[in-house]
């Protein structure tokens, strides 16, 4: 009797700590996983920040050659160019600053009817004081036209918080960023200055570039912007920051508790995101198992444990990859599909097709049949595209009322078919609400593997551009964009 007490005890003890020992081990494993989980969070958010910077970076630049190639933009060819920049997700604005020589500045302020000036002590703007070269805010274009005209004319090369940049982006030909200030159209946040050169000119040397300079195309990013872009990919109980050396710019200030890093590249300058995700494992129940050591209470625990685990895991890959509202690929598994599918048509030498859909007039289906009638709406887009598109097309919805869809192995001919059948298919839709009414959508159609170099930021840049075009002819159609053509052809 006593013996068998003693093997069964000795076998509790055993069992009891075998279960301490796996629940610790299952701990560590699972602390290796999660630190690893938080660093791909941190990376996959700082990239899409940085995606969406270049997109603008990229507009800006487009804007540049622009002015370049034109010589001298008028104020209504620049509301034309700054008002496409400043509809991107992230820059807040967007200007043109000119170089206006001493001898000019007199003929200057009376074409453009506003004087050359610069900050006081106060910050107040005062006329300018005489200088060899001005360099005034001339055109401008944000989301607030009020701080827009009160800018104009100021003097961007008395401030030295912009002007070692405006000239360092004029002498060697780059994008180049400031550091954190007040934008002139409000709020915080950082100017990239890009350098306009004379067509034709010189530019090899710093002497030859400064001898060529006509102005800068600069643009505006908010720092709080620039933070939402980079958050909206992260679940909604991690805590980010964005850091500009040691000092935190955007987010909650103090050190966060064991963080995953990833920087952020805008122009010249890098930015550190930081993020904290408190969905770490948690220790006590595992200790507390195995330190009751009861042996089915052991084995039990270490089940329950391991069936949580991997259903966590689980239900973080399903909300990765999946849109909860729509079924479809979320932003950033679509960009992946994409992105892959892109590199098999430049090995295959095949093209494909994205297609950007974006339905038209649904912020006046939220506003008068509420949220929950938009919610089903988009359910129904969405069964809607399935029937419409073949089982190996990757389908997405970006956000909103916007979805994407990519044709593998398409012609261009056949991804005007498809459009086309998009189309007509949403538009002939019955929404389950009655009084919702007929629905359309605008379809923007691009390309890629045509060109082996093209960037998945540029493919988006191009569908983008044609939705938005066959959303200004009055929507319900489509729109193909033509690289070659550099212009945008309609599909019927």
């Amino acid at each position: 009797m006593r013996l068998r007490f003693w093997i069964g005890l000795a076998a509790v003890v055993v069992v009891g700590a075998g279960a301490v020992v796996g629940s610790i081990l299952a701990y560590q494993h699972d602390e290796g996983e999660f630190h690893n989980r938080q660093k791909e969070e941190a990376v996959r958010a700082a990239r899409q920040a940085q995606s969406v910077g270049a997109l603008s970076l990229g507009e800006l630049a487009a804007a540049a050659a622009f002015i370049r190639a034109d010589g001298n933009v008028s104020k209504h060819e620049f509301e034309v160019v700054g008002n496409a920049l400043v509809d991107e997700d992230v820059l807040h604005a967007a200007a043109f600053v000119d170089v206006v020589h001493a001898s000019e500045r007199a003929q200057y302020e009376r074409e453009h009817g506003f004087p050359i000036v610069e900050r006081g002590p106060a910050g107040e703007l005062v006329k300018a004081g005489r200088r060899p070269i001005y360099y005034p805010l001339t055109y401008s274009a944000s989301h607030d036209d009020m701080l827009t005209q009160k800018a104009l004319g100021f003097d961007v090369g008395t401030d030295p918080s912009r002007s070692p940049y405006l000239q360092r982006a004029a002498d060697d030909g780059h994008p180049t960023a400031t550091g954190v200030i007040p934008l002139l159209v409000g709020g915080t946040g950082i100017n990239v200055y890009r350098a306009i050169y004379r067509d034709g000119a010189p530019t090899a040397t710093v002497a030859e570039r400064r001898r060529a300079l006509i102005g800068f195309a600069a643009g505006s990013f908010l720092l709080q912007e620039l933070a939402s872009a980079a958050v909206t990919t992260l679940p909604t109980d991690v805590t980010a920051q964005l850091q500009v050396g040691d000092h935190t710019v955007v987010g909650p200030q103090g050190v966060l508790e064991d963080p995953a890093r990833a920087q952020i590249k805008i122009a010249d300058r890098t930015w550190l995101l930081v993020i904290h995700d408190p969905s770490r494992p948690d220790v006590g129940v595992p200790i507390l198992f195995g330190a009751a050591g009861l042996a089915m209470a052991a084995v039990l625990g270490s089940l329950i444990y391991v069936w949580s685990r991997e259903e966590r895991m689980r239900k973080l890959q399903r909300e990765a990859d999946e849109d909860l509202l729509s079924g479809l690929r979320t932003r950033r598994r679509f960009e992946e599909e994409v992105r892959g599918a892109m590199a098999r048509s430049r090995r295959d030498g095949t093209t494909g097709a994205l297609l950007m859909l974006d339905l038209d007039h649904f912020k006046a289906v939220n506003d008068s049949h509420g949220h929950p009638a938009g919610d089903r709406l988009i359910e129904e887009v969405a069964g809607v595209l399935r029937k419409r598109t073949r089982e190996g097309d990757v389908l997405g919805r970006l956000g909103g009322d916007e979805f994407a869809v990519a044709l593998p192995s398409c012609r261009p001919d056949e991804a005007g078919v498809v459009a086309e059948a998009i189309v007509g298919a949403v538009r002939e839709h019955r929404p389950a609400d009655e009084d919702v009414g007929q629905v359309t959508v605008s379809v923007g159609v691009a390309m890629f593997g045509v060109d082996p170099l093209m960037s998945y930021a540029t493919l988006v840049s191009e569908a983008d551009t044609a939705m938005y075009a066959a959303k200004d002819a009055g929507g319900d159609g489509f729109r193909v964009f033509h690289p070659e053509a550099l212009r945008i052809h309609s599909g019927t």
